[in-house]
């Protein structure tokens, strides 16, 4: 069911690469609520992906642009402006990739130009997405940043290696920047933490599929779907949430809050 919650809002939607990403969902979710939006996506991963169907299901204009590169995002916020006719007033950040994770380099052997590389895509990416939108004044007053994280920023998952640093620094990204676009120009900036998401990422780490199964064991309501990451993405872009801002909003069924599940212990064993 629609409820018109973005009508006659304009955004910019990163990372959609096939029908399992969030951000494929998110854009979706956008359109039904009545939003028009941009996608964007590196190149490669355009290459890779299906966002021209994306495009079509949703009327939407793709510019491609790679993340890393302020020129590109200059030509990016640019571009949508005009195209979408005015200042942006959501931006989704679901841009992650660790090459130490893919080629399953240990924690303590970290590649130092892998892991520079996964920093530059994964969180200072944000950065250059917020500092050319203030540069550029592209964004609106009480618009929305929302950028998809990972508890792993606070607790330690092995399994993560390094992008459970990366994660964090994109957080303090968020607040940090969230406090100056905050003070300036109401833009809000916030991280959701969501739950293990099978999408094609997630699909790349090492024990993926266990951990998923741990996780939705652990939580009350189970693993939130990426389907339900959209509702909360569309929620927080919305005039519903306008005091939200410098925030990392837990997205994970209950998983945060619980010690041990009941569930957890039968599976080992143990009496009820």
């Amino acid at each position: 069911m629609a409820y018109n919650l973005l009508k006659g809002k304009r955004g910019i939607i990163t990372g959609a690469l096939d029908e399992n990403s969030i951000a494929w969902k998110v854009a979706l979710k956008a359109h039904e609520e009545g939003a028009s939006f941009v996608l964007t996506n590196a190149p490669i991963a355009m290459r890779m992906g299906e966002i021209n169907k994306l495009a079509a299901q949703t009327n939407s204009k793709i510019i491609p642009a790679d993340a890393t590169s302020v020129e590109d995002i200059e030509k990016l916020y640019t571009e949508s402006m005009a195209h979408l006719g005015g200042k942006i007033d959501f931006v989704l950040h679901s841009i992650g990739m660790s090459v130490n994770i893919r080629k399953n380099v240990p924690y303590t052997e970290l590649n130092y130009d892998y892991y520079n590389k996964g920093i530059d895509v994964s969180a200072l990416s944000l950065h250059k997405l917020l500092a050319v939108a203030h540069k550029l004044d592209a964004l609106n007053e009480w618009g929305s940043v929302v950028a998809l994280s990972y508890i792993a920023a606070q607790r330690t998952y092995p399994f993560y290696t390094d992008m459970a640093d990366i994660k964090a620094m994109l957080e303090s990204i968020a607040r940090t920047f969230g406090y100056h676009y905050g003070m300036q120009k109401k833009v809000r900036i916030n991280t959701i933490s969501q739950s293990p998401t099978r999408t094609t990422a997630g699909g790349g780490i090492k024990g993926f599929n266990e951990f998923y199964d741990f996780a939705n064991l652990q939580s009350p309501l189970g693993n939130a779907s990426a389907d339900d990451c959209a509702n909360y993405c569309i929620s927080l872009f919305s005039d519903l949430t306008r005091m939200v801002t410098m925030q990392n909003l837990l997205h994970d069924g209950g998983y945060s809050s619980t010690g041990v599940s009941q569930e957890q212990l039968n599976r080992l064993g143990s009496p009820s």
